[in-house]
């Protein structure tokens, strides 16, 4: 790995990447440590637990000539022992982000880690074929309270000659952080999330995450209890209940439809219309109360003006 991109190009990057890499990683260290409370799940993992989980994604966005906007992400699939991708799984996620994003290419990857690996390089250029110039995303998901700096590093590949043998390499790139509305407000109330009053380290984000796991916990207990019941039934050790059979089984018809196709997509585009009237609704707040507020400016200079003789409104 060289020290600095000699490419020339300009990358901007947005914090939604930064929050999906993010959770993308507390979801799969918390799936690979059942035995973690829900409010352990906003945590980092510490330095003393075994090798953490890495995570694997496509960045995409758009490349106006030398600037490169990385605007959002996706996950994938991946093999640790064999370094390979699943190909379906990306051709179908890259297709249904095109219907919603239609500006929006594969710009390259992201990974979790200290530093890069000797593995990265095979999927970096199994991504050639999609972008023949892909960008690395690398997340330090550990604690250091004494950085300042965010511990993201942006990765380009270079074909360097090393002892008569050409080779690519990782070089390191700067790169900027570019925001819009939508996400300065996102940004802003996580910033805000403070714990509570009495003085517990609960955080609003930590008691809904606590309000979820006790729900799915009790879901889980449920169907378990059904499926012991099943199993007895089964065996003999209980009558057959015949109206209870059908119930199970009208449940059990609806797990098709949720995995269809169709069903994927009226569910993104139904999530895609709710987030658009939470922007509309947030906008149309805004709004509002920025004017009430030039109102109020305006009322304020005027009754100046009278008193003073001259001064007029500025808005």
């Amino acid at each position: 790995m060289s020290s600095s991109s000699s490419s020339g190009l300009t990358f901007k990057l947005h914090p939604l990447v930064i929050l999906n890499i993010s959770d993308h990683y507390t979801r799969l260290k918390c799936q690979s440590h059942p035995s973690l409370a829900a409010i352990n799940a906003v945590e980092v993992a510490s330095p003393s637990q075994s090798t953490p989980p890495r995570v694997f994604g496509c960045v995409i966005g758009v490349q106006r000539g030398r600037t490169v906007e990385i605007f959002n992400s996706f996950e994938l699939l991946f093999d640790p022992s064999t370094h390979a991708l699943d190909r379906s799984f990306l051709e179908k996620k890259q297709e249904l982000y095109k219907k919603v994003f239609p500006n929006f290419y594969i710009l390259g990857w992201y990974s979790t880690g200290n530093e890069v690996q000797e593995s990265d390089m095979h999927i970096h250029k199994a991504l050639m074929d999609i972008n023949e110039s892909p960008v690395y995303v690398l997340l330090n998901p550990s604690i250091n309270h004494t950085q300042k700096d965010l511990p993201v590093t942006i990765y380009e590949s270079e074909l360097h000659v090393i002892d008569g043998n050409p080779q690519l390499i990782f070089v390191r790139s700067s790169y900027t952080i570019e925001t819009v509305e939508a996400e300065r407000i996102s940004v802003d109330h996580v910033a805000h999330l403070k714990p509570s009053d009495g003085g517990s380290a609960a955080t609003q984000l930590a008691a809904n995450l606590t309000g979820i796991h006790s729900a799915i916990k009790m879901l889980n207990s449920r169907i378990r209890v059904l499926h012991h019941y099943l199993v007895a039934m089964q065996k003999g050790d209980i009558p057959c209940e015949n109206s209870l059979l059908r119930q199970v089984s009208s449940l059990l018809r609806r797990l098709p439809a949720i995995e269809s196709e169709k069903f994927q997509d009226d569910f993104l585009m139904e999530y895609n219309d709710t987030l658009l009237v939470a922007y509309l609704a947030m906008l149309t707040n805004c709004s509002s109360t920025m004017n009430e507020l030039v109102d109020k400016l305006n009322t304020t200079y005027d009754r100046h003006s009278r008193r003073g003789g001259g001064r007029t409104a500025f808005f």
